[in-house]
């Protein structure tokens, strides 16, 4: 089919991702009017061309993938399609980090869809958990400039809620009891909610058992920070960048003063046991007993670990129902340990 123009996404991350939009073709029973070229290398590797005719396949009978182009119907006129040199929402000069294949766009605090995806992040359900805000919902505050970064969503108020489009009396209220319900999420929730670059779930949860409050993690060192288990320089540095920055220490300050939990609760990462001490767990398939959150926090309570993936440091695979692929290799390597839900629960008494 014809490749009719080239796009351009960003990502909550400021990554930026090319689209190319093609000319509607049927394919394994849907119309497919677009496909990813992830980046740079590919557009290069293909040898794009404006208007080219391209051949297009199903990644997996799923992703559109363009895999070729037809050069004999390229005419002299086409010109080779040149990868955009500014953030397509900002208009901020894109950056390309050495050993990756992914342009940025560095303009993290103001540029619209990272500054949105930022917002979203923080309400989800392992961050801060608000629920009733979904990511329209955000938008539309974010284009009423009522909301700028997470701090924000403290400050609202029913009255600029209701003129807000399919918004309620009750929705509006419900928003704000979950914005008033979000000041008592623990610490490593709203760390891993602020988005710092790399901070994900587990390496929160690794910073809080090390740093107490959010003062003490902005006063780290590198060297400090590259101490704790599993925090290499990569992420040390985004942490310190993080806190170098005015407007993200004016965020933190108001929400420390909108009481939102910004310390280590007397209760968090309390263990209760060493009975799983040295050992891993991880958990597969639809729990009913507890849900997987409860159950890994059951695991760090209890002194084990949690691991991602099946491989000989597992220790216990716990299987809930239509467990797959993760119990077939487990079976497999055949020194894993399968429980399932309540075995887990005895074993832990």
């Amino acid at each position: 089919t014809e490749l009719l123009s080239v796009s351009y996404q960003v990502g909550r991350t400021g990554a930026i991702t090319p689209v190319a939009n093609l000319k509607p073709v049927l394919l394994a029973g849907t119309t497919v009017k677009r496909a990813s070229l992830h980046n740079e290398d590919i557009i290069k590797k293909l040898d794009l061309h404006d208007n080219d005719f391209v051949y297009v396949e199903k990644g997996g009978e799923i992703i559109p993938k363009i895999v070729g182009v037809n050069t004999e119907k390229r005419t002299l006129l086409q010109k080779p399609i040149e990868y955009i040199k500014n953030c397509p929402e900002c208009g901020t000069e894109l950056v390309k980090i050495e050993d990756q294949a992914i342009h940025f766009c560095p303009n993290e605090l103001h540029c619209p869809p990272q500054v949105v995806g930022r917002m979203i992040h923080y309400v989800s359900r392992k961050a801060l958990n608000i629920e009733n805000l979904g990511g329209e919902t955000i938008e539309q505050l974010y284009r009423e400039k009522l909301i700028e970064n997470p701090a924000d969503f403290y400050t609202l108020t029913k009255e600029q809620l209701l003129p807000l489009e399919r918004m309620a009396e009750k929705s509006a209220q419900n928003i704000l009891d979950g914005i008033e319900k979000s000041k008592n999420i623990p610490f490593e929730k709203v760390l891993y909610g602020i988005g710092i670059k790399h901070v994900g779930e587990t390496v929160a949860k690794k910073l809080v058992k090390n740093f107490s409050s959010i003062d003490e993690l902005k006063n780290a060192t590198l060297e400090e920070l590259c101490q704790v288990e599993d925090i290499g320089m990569k992420i040390a540095v985004s942490i310190t960048d993080f806190f170098q920055n005015p407007e993200n220490i004016l965020m933190i300050e108001r929400l420390k003063s909108y009481g939102v939990q910004l310390a280590k609760g007397e209760n968090t990462n309390e263990v209760l046991s060493n009975v799983l001490e040295g050992k891993t767990f991880l958990f597969t398939g639809k729990l009913s007993l507890f849900t997987r959150e409860q159950a890994e926090e059951m695991v760090e309570k209890h002194n084990g670990k949690n691991i991602s993936a099946v491989s000989k440091n597992l220790n216990y695979l716990v299987v809930g129902e239509k467990a797959g692929s993760k119990l077939k290799k487990a079976q497999d390597i055949g020194t894993i340990t399968i429980l399932d839900e309540q075995q887990f629960l005895d074993l832990i008494g």
